[in-house]
């Protein structure tokens, strides 16, 4: 089983009813679960109800969105580039190698940004836009999930 028969085979569980596919051939055996995407909802609920609690910190807290509110302005021409699956996100082929990109580096499309380690098989993740990577939103070594933005890319 390939890469691309891997994604259609994770796509098709985040999109059907399904919440569970096991494969098994000669030399290869897949299981794909659905994540329940609350856990991640559940943080973001919290800081948004926090942040107009404190009446102090209402202005620090109100300087801080400042800084991002010309972000969401910008984040529309933003594109980012999603994991394709569940995994361990490396920014680099090795430890001792540099990262695939920076943040200011331009990608083409195709050109490699990342692996991500999926049961012992290392998938190097390509870009499918051009453009400048503008923020990488994941720590290296870290778990992803499916469809998780990776890369903040500018389009060229």
């Amino acid at each position: 089983m390939d890469l691309k028969e891997i994604q259609t085979l994770i796509k098709f569980v985040s999109e059907s009813g399904v919440d569970e596919v096991d494969i098994e051939k000669k030399d290869f055996k897949i299981s794909i679960r659905k994540a329940a995407p609350v856990v991640q909802a559940a943080p973001q609920q919290i800081v948004h109800a926090s942040l107009p609690a404190p009446a102090p910190a209402a202005q620090p807290v109100a300087k801080a969105p400042e800084a991002p509110a010309p972000a969401p302005v910008v984040a529309d021409k933003l594109v980012t580039i999603n994991s394709p699956m569940i995994g361990t996100f490396y920014r680099s082929s090795s430890p001792d190698k540099p990262s695939f990109v920076s943040v200011g580096d331009e990608v083409k499309a195709g050109s490699v940004v990342c692996i991500v380690e999926a049961m012992k098989l290392f998938n190097e993740i390509e870009s499918e836009i051009s453009g400048r990577i503008v923020k990488i939103l994941v720590d290296n070594a870290t778990p992803v999930e499916y469809d998780q933005p990776l890369f903040l890319v500018e389009p060229n």
